[in-house]
Order: C-alpha cells, then structure tokens, then sequence
C-alpha cells in the first residue's frame, strides 16, 4: 500500500524513515503537484528525442529539423579517419545519421563517458559561454587528465579483469588493493595497451608485491583451460569454446607450467612458472600458425610476444572494439567480447581504421580515446533521424542508454555534497574500512557493495563478461528513486541546492535556471520555467521546499538517468 509522507513524492512501508504519516490536505496537494513536475520533465525530454518538432520554435524557425536544447545546427569541428567509414556505410544503407549535440549536451556526455562524474555549474556554465572554436576537443584533453579519468577507467578494467576480493574470485583484500592501484597508476600513466598486457599475462612473484600476477589468481579454477578462457575472453575478446578443438588445446599449452606457491604471510601466493618439466612444446597459436617453446622457456612469454605483435589482428580488434563499447554502449562487434567469424563486425571498414589508428600510436589508449571522443560520430544527437532498425548498431546516432550504478550514486552523493555512501562487505577479513567520501568509480574491490549498487546492476566480478552489468531498469528502481527517504535527506541537505537558493534569493526564474544547469547541464525550456515557476509561486510551500521538490522531478527524469 502506498501512503503520504511531507518532503517527498512518494513513500511506502519499510522504504521510509520513521516519521508520521502526514495526511493533510497541503500533503497530498504537494505530493501530486512535485509528480506532475515530473512527468513533464520526464515527457519534455521524450518529446524532443521522438520529435524534433516539438523543440524551441525559434531555433526550429532557424533551423528546421533541430531539437533545442540538444542539437546544433551545424557541426562544430571538422570530421576525423572515424567519420569517413561510418558515414559511407550509412549512405550505403541510405541512413541518415544524426544532427550535432548540442554543447550542452556534449559537457555532460563527455563528463560521463569519460571521467563517470556529472560537469559542476562553474564547469557548464563556462563551457556555454566559450566561443572558440576548439573548445570540445580542449575539453576532452583536460578530462583526460583528471584523476576521475584513472579512477573511472580503472573501475572499467577493474570488471574485466575481475578485481575482488571473496568469492569466487577470492583474491583477498590485500592483494586486491596492489592490483587496483596498478591498474589504477596504467591508467593514470597512459601505460600502452601492449606493455599492459605483457605485464598481466608474463609477470611473475608475490602477489602482495607484483600485483600483475594477480590476473591468474582472478580466475576461477587454476587449470589451464580455465587460465585460458580467461586470456582469450580478456585479450583476444573472444570465447576459447567457440574454436576448433586443436586451437582450443593450443591456447590451453602456453598457460599449463603455471605455478602458484603459498607463503608463510596470510594470504600470500607466489605465481611463477614451474621449472621441472624438461621437455618443449609443440603447440599451435590462435590463429593456426605453429609455435614452438624450447625447453626452460617460458610459454606465457612464447604466448605474449605473438599477441601484441602490431600485425596480430587479435589484440588490436578486441582492445578498439572493447573501448568503442565502453564510449557506445556496443562494439563494432556486439557483444564486445564475442569476437567470432560467425558474428562479424557491423561496420568492418569502422573496426579496420580504428585498428589501424590504434597500431600507429603504438599501443595509446588516450590517443585512442582522443579520436573517437572527437569524432562527429561521437558528437552526434542521440535523436535519431530515421526509424531503421539496423541504425543503432551502425552508430547512426549516439545510443541513449542509463548510467552505471557507481556513475548514479556518485551523481546523487555529489548533489547532496556531504557524506557518500554506505558499503558493506559480506566476510570483511580483514576489516575493511570506507571512508563515507570515497567515490564509488575509486571502489577497489568488487566485492565491497551497497543495496543501492546491487539494485542499480553493478556487476558481480566474477566472470570478466561484459554482461554481467546490467543497466536495464527496473521498477524496483524507479520506485527507489521516486519513493527513498534516502534520496529525500540528500536534497534536504544539499548544499548545492541551499546555495541555488541564496544565490538567487527573490528570482524565481533564476532559480529554476540554476537548478537546470546543475542537474542537467542545460538551460530549461520556455515551458520548463513556466510549470516550474507555477508551483514555485503557488504560496503552499516555502522557496527551499519547492527547490527540493523541482531537483528530485528533474531527478526522475530520463534525462538525468540516461546517458543521451
């Protein structure tokens, strides 16, 4: 049963917290006023994405066909190597690609994609006032090197290479801290691709103290088809199950002399290759061609050199792909580790130059990075131009789609701007302590969570499958966000929104603007700001109330949920 509570739209039983019930009339008035708020935010946003001619009519008067506030006229920057494939196979196909995003949008886009952390006010509001020409790519190189882009990226690797603790992974706390950290300093150091994964796949010694070697302790069975599922799925993209059996047992042969020793320190594993055996291997690589190791060398290293070779299609395909996924939603090849000749590429000309770009810069990610997050292909709307099907996974515009549960609860923590959120672990050994003002996106280990990652689909670790995250929502979800008395305390206290407040003492509109910049990066429509100027004037609320109640609408909304 639903029931009224004062400060929020909706409460349920056991969802609260413990004040009365409030039934008065003023309540319940409240509490369907701050809901209609909402579906019109709500609808405003899905109006624009389905139509474009429901947007700002004197833009639309300027340029017919364009959606304010989230598209522009005309392209802002020119095309890149990424553009000229993706476009042809849309004209082929006699699909139109998207509009430009706006540069409202791109702020916000970008912030996301790049460092998981929402553009603060100054952030956006300097961003709209700038007219230089390069100010988009600007953006991206500062982005680049903020240290939310390490820990953000780091959280990425962190699901693929299966940073946990406890079961079934079972890496132990200390050795997970070591093996973030070093992901975490690749990341923050722009380490090449190719030197990253010779040190996960070769390194050998404690796993306290060479935290690489900790790639073949996050897997589940110790055997070396299993060690071998784990490479092809992480470095190859690919599934080892789907190939021919003596390819299978050639993968198998460079990771069956792996030896793992335990310590006298709690916890502590050596990970090394065992020195008996005398003998060589005559093995097959991936790819069909023979390989052979000589007695006392060691196969990771036989394996790892043929790998990062710049003319070795496997390692490339699956790194570019894998990072086009991370920016799109979906690879090239869908899903992202999947790689197979059964499931080709959807653009194979796309798939190639990326490639081809990634090889030239030996290994770069960031210039990788810098590349795609320039491209028009990136900077596209997220409103489609057509009703074909086969759009989306031809990229012909940017694919709407919600954020990461660490990216969400970060988002909410950072608007309330006070304490962060509460983990928990279930076999804390030893004790693991969050500081409340943690990030989520700085989490070193998966196996520390809260109800609301476990809710909002963050992945368990335990496979490296990129399906393990789910961002599909849920109406558990919507209900949590439209009904939590967590999420009611968090504006409460809010000191963004107290400073909205004083800041703007006396300007409705100004208010209403504020909050809209601040939320969603953007300014409110002509009839945003006056539905929203409607309840702030209608008398039954005080001005804070009423700022609490727009920012939890505007909350709710698909467009603060959503990557668009």
């Amino acid at each position: 049963m639903i029931v009224f509570r004062r400060g929020g739209p909706l409460a349920m039983p056991g969802a609260g917290n413990n004040r009365a019930q409030a039934s008065s009339y003023h309540i319940m008035w409240r509490l369907f006023t701050t809901i209609a708020i909402c579906a019109l935010v709500c609808a405003a946003f899905c109006e624009a994405q389905d139509d474009a001619a429901h947007s700002n009519a004197a833009l639309q008067a300027a340029a017919p066909g364009v959606a304010a506030p989230f598209e522009m006229p005309a392209w802002p920057m020119p095309a890149n190597a990424v553009d000229a494939p993706v476009l042809s196979e849309l004209r082929a196909r006699n699909i139109k690609p998207a509009n430009p995003c706006s540069d409202a949008v791109f702020i916000r886009r970008a912030h996301l994609d790049v460092i998981g952390t929402l553009p603060d006010l100054r952030e956006v509001r300097e961003f709209l006032a700038d007219r230089r020409p390069g100010k988009r790519a600007a953006l991206v190189d500062r982005l680049l090197e903020r240290d939310e882009f390490a820990d953000y990226w780091a959280m990425k690797w962190g699901d693929v290479l299966r940073v946990k603790a406890e079961f079934p992974i079972n890496l132990w706390p200390n050795a997970v801290q070591a093996y973030h950290r070093w992901i975490r300093d690749a990341v923050r150091n722009n380490m090449p691709y190719d030197q990253f994964a010779r040190a996960l796949l070769t390194s050998s010694g404690s796993n306290f103290r060479e935290p690489p070697v900790n790639f073949y302790r996050a897997v589940q069975g110790r055997d070396a088809a299993a060690i071998a599922d784990a490479v092809a799925l992480t470095f190859m993209g690919a599934r080892r199950a789907s190939w021919p059996g003596d390819r299978q047992a050639g993968m198998t042969s460079f990771f069956s002399r792996i030896l793992y020793k335990q310590t006298i320190e709690w916890k502590e594993e050596i990970v090394c290759m065992n020195p008996s055996p005398a003998t060589g291997i005559e093995s097959v690589f991936p790819d069909g061609g023979p390989a052979r190791i000589v007695p006392g060398q060691d196969p990771r290293r036989v394996f790892a050199d043929w790998l990062i070779t710049p003319t070795n299609e496997w390692f490339a395909r699956a790194a570019v792909n894998r990072v086009w996924a991370w920016l799109f939603g979906r690879g090239i090849v869908h899903e992202p580790d999947d790689i197979r000749q059964d499931n080709p590429p959807a653009n194979p000309g796309l798939l190639a130059c990326l490639e081809k770009e990634f090889v030239d810069a030996r290994f770069d990610l960031r210039t990788l990075l810098r590349l795609v997050l320039n491209s028009r292909t990136y900077q596209q709307s997220s409103i489609p131009r057509t009703d074909t099907p086969e759009a989306e996974a031809l990229f012909a515009f940017y694919p709407v789609r919600r954020l990461d549960a660490e990216v969400l609860i970060d988002a909410l923590n950072w608007i309330a701007g006070g304490a962060g959120e509460k983990y928990t672990s279930e076999i804390p050994e030893p004790f693991t302590f969050i500081p409340d003002t943690h990030r989520t996106i700085a989490l070193a280990d998966g196996s520390i969570t809260s109800p609301f990652l476990e809710m909002f689909g963050r992945p368990p670790r335990d496979s490296g499958l990129a399906s393990e995250r789910n961002n599909l929502p849920t109406d558990d979800q919507r209900l949590y966000l439209l009904n939590s008395s967590e999420v009611q305390r968090k504006l409460q206290r809010s000191r963004h929104l107290r400073a909205v407040t004083g800041l703007t003492a006396g300007n409705r509109q100004g208010t209403i603007r504020w909050i809209y910049l601040l939320l969603l990066s953007r300014e409110p429509m002509p009839e945003e700001t006056a539905t929203a100027g409607r309840y702030f004037q209608s008398g039954a609320l005080n001005t804070q109330d009423a700022v609490n109640d727009l920012a939890w609408a505007l909350i709710n909304s698909k467009e603060f949920l959503y990557r668009h």
